[in-house]
């Protein structure tokens, strides 16, 4: 334990070291803004960063690097939305302390309430109540209802949706053989989670459909006795995404717009390309932070803060952003892989699919390998609902990472 904490305080440090350099390069280039408060939160963002990370290595015996790869990449998401809007910066500073807040709150709830597996039914209806609610009360963005918006605030339901089918799958599995029992017990789970997809298309939300889809058929490809089940769903995954195609305008244009941008550039092909042409400025070092154009391109903070990155800081720290999302995945698989709880494995293999998938998207979209989506980069991207969930799921993972059977880690 000493070695580890020895270890351990090296990249914490120099994670703090990159923040001032950071936040006196900001400083630099946005001078006629800085002020007394953008001094204080900037250096409240770096002691909450630093304090939580000593915190955390004290009251927990898992897997701490998660929580510090997670605060590497929000450090560099709050410096690239300060440098793109000095307020929506701000903002987000102030979403970290909460998500950060939210983590310990939630480590503390989920390693002191046992039996989270029982819950099944629980978790299928309190997700239903929020599609139901989302419909009902839900604005329309971009073509799809998936914000609610109430006193001012708007939160999206959908990310707490996403982990309460990661609880409700995991739920699922560790009680597989009670199901099984039943008749038609196999296809319960099958059949509450294309009521959910029905509610996604209703709500014309496809890039949640393709999330919550892809994470069902990943967790069941492992668990699922029946593997004609597994056929079963890619053929019907197919068969919707034609259907998707077919009925929603504003994902044929999104297709449309990935096999030939440059046909559509000055129209719905403007965003991608842009995202294009700031990657490519970039190079490989960077313009440097302030000297690119990243409000060139339409919802940069949210959908594009991926390629805003690779325009001021450069290609080299584009590959590192991705390369700690694989670091993060890989932790959490690992995690999972040597868990000796059911339920707990589950939920870790989830939660880390759930991250590899919705950055994977985000990233491919942004460098034009698959078609645009507009999901955000976890921890990265500004968004309140998105960085507290994602905080909400870390949380649940180091409680998991805790459960480990250090034998077999060690041995494997």
């Amino acid at each position: 334990m000493f070695n580890k904490r020895v270890s351990y305080k090296y990249p914490r440090n120099l994670l703090m070291l990159f923040e001032l350099m950071a936040l006196f390069l900001l400083f630099i280039y946005n001078k006629d803004n800085l002020n007394r408060f953008t001094f204080i939160y900037g250096l409240g963002l770096i002691l909450i960063v630093y304090v939580s990370n000593f915190l955390l290595l004290r009251i927990s015996t898992g897997d701490n690097y998660i929580f510090l790869i997670v605060t590497m990449l929000l450090s560099i998401g709050v410096i690239m939305i300060y440098r793109i809007d000095p307020l929506l910066g701000i903002k987000q500073i102030l979403w970290i302390g909460m998500g950060i807040f939210i983590f310990f709150v939630t480590y503390l709830v989920f390693k002191n309430i046992n039996d989270w597996e029982e819950w099944t039914l629980f978790y299928g209806i309190a997700s239903i109540i929020l599609f139901i609610i989302t419909l009902l009360l839900g604005t329309r963005i971009r073509g799809a209802i998936n914000w609610i918006s109430i006193g001012g605030l708007s939160f999206q339901p959908s990310e707490i949706i996403k982990l309460l089918t990661i609880f409700l799958i995991g739920s699922y599995y560790a009680r597989y053989e009670h199901f099984k029992e039943r008749k038609y017990g196999s296809y319960y789970l099958m059949g509450i989670i294309y009521v959910f997809i029905l509610f996604l298309f209703l709500q014309r939300d496809l890039g949640t459909v393709l999330i919550l889809y892809s994470l069902f058929i990943a967790l069941q490809f492992i668990y699922e006795e029946d593997r004609k089940l597994i056929l079963i769903n890619l053929l019907i995954s197919i068969v919707s995404g034609i259907l998707g195609y077919m009925m929603f305008p504003h994902v044929r244009t999104r297709f449309e717009t990935w096999l030939n941008p440059w046909k559509y550039i000055d129209n719905k092909g403007y965003q991608i390309t842009q995202s294009l042409f700031a990657i490519a400025e970039g190079g490989f070092f960077g313009t440097g932070i302030g000297l690119g154009h990243p409000d060139f391109i339409p919802e940069v903070h949210t959908d594009f803060i991926f390629s805003a990155i690779c325009e001021e800081m450069g290609i080299f720290t584009g590959i590192g952003i991705i390369m700690l999302f694989l670091i993060l995945v890989y932790r959490g698989f690992k995690i999972g892989m040597n868990q000796r709880n059911k339920f707990y494995r589950i939920i870790a293999l989830g939660i880390s699919i759930l991250f590899g998938i919705q950055s994977f998207i985000i990233f491919g979209g942004a460098l034009k390998m698959i078609p645009l989506t507009g999901i955000t980069i976890p921890f990265v991207s500004y968004g309140g609902s998105s960085m507290l969930s994602s905080f909400i799921a870390l949380g649940i993972l180091q409680v998991a990472s805790e459960e480990l059977d250090f034998e077999e880690a060690k041995d494997g």
